[in-house]
């Protein structure tokens, strides 16, 4: 087999490891609103501790180390960096630290610690839409080639 079917394979699993990744940074936030509008140790409080943890742990975990891995393999089987792809690179690296804050939220809510309202989960929940968007374009349109 030729480097084509190395560099397409590679390709095909990181677009799907970044739409499981994405779809997972895209739904726990708007769990969070929903969890911080109910009572401590109720049942619907235990009921989204499990849905929280149970999608960061085995959706998006396992998404965001494919991603960044099948992501690196391009790179290195491209064998070059242009400017669109290190701007993506950063936003992509934004994503990460917004799952990883994602994680930090999902354990105050764990402790039983939230003291914010449904409104900030709201507010924060766009973040990942925006740096996807820019993501996207980047990658469609290769800007400064």
């Amino acid at each position: 087999m030729d480097l084509d079917f190395y560099y397409k394979l590679c390709k095909t699993l990181h677009i799907v490891f970044f739409t499981t990744w994405m779809a997972g940074i895209f739904y726990l936030p708007r769990i969070f609103v929903y969890h911080s509008g109910c009572k401590r140790n109720s049942q619907q409080d235990k009921t989204f501790q499990i849905m929280e943890k149970k999608l960061q742990l085995y959706i998006m975990n396992p998404s965001l180390v494919g991603t960044w891995l099948f992501g690196i393999i391009l790179i290195l089987i491209l064998n070059e960096i242009e400017k669109w792809l290190l701007i993506k690179f950063f936003l992509v690296l934004g994503m990460t630290f917004f799952h990883f804050y994602c994680n930090k939220i999902r354990k105050i809510f764990q402790n039983g610690e939230n003291k914010k309202k449904h409104v900030f989960y709201r507010v924060i929940n766009e973040i990942p839409t925006l740096l996807f968007i820019a993501i996207v374009i980047l990658a469609v349109f290769k800007p400064f080639v």
